[in-house]
């Protein structure tokens, strides 16, 4: 049963990374690219925003019960999304010297927020 459990996490995983970049274009921002994977780990959506190059982790809750989903992005977490990124920025763009930021999109049941520069 456990592999059962880890499909329906993936596909939830992926419905909530769609809803975070359909909000995301509404609020003017350019998806890059969804589900970025390299050595370091895993960006869940790159996007332009402005003159950022903005790297976005989406972290779903059902409710605040086992608190807010951007309690989830610890230091690790936060650690490699900042190898990735630096990945990322050095194999699209040749350099790292690139404005970039890093937001959150926070969603609890059905609402959705947005924090960002996070970290």
């Amino acid at each position: 049963m456990e592999g059962v459990d880890n499909i329906n996490k993936r596909e939830t995983g992926i419905q909530y990374e769609q809803a975070a970049a359909d909000f995301l274009k509404g609020m003017g921002y350019s998806i890059l690219k969804q589900n970025y994977y390299c050595r370091y780990g895993e960006i869940d959506i790159i996007a332009e925003e402005s003159r950022y190059i903005v790297f976005i982790e989406v972290k779903y809750r059902k409710n605040t019960m086992s608190g807010s989903p951007e309690s989830a992005v610890n230091g690790i977490k936060r650690q490699h999304i900042r190898q990735a990124a630096l990945d990322f920025l050095i194999n699209s763009y040749g350099t790292e010297e690139i404005p970039c930021r890093f937001d959150i999109v926070a969603i609890t049941g059905k609402q959705i927020h947005l924090i960002k520069d996070a970290f």
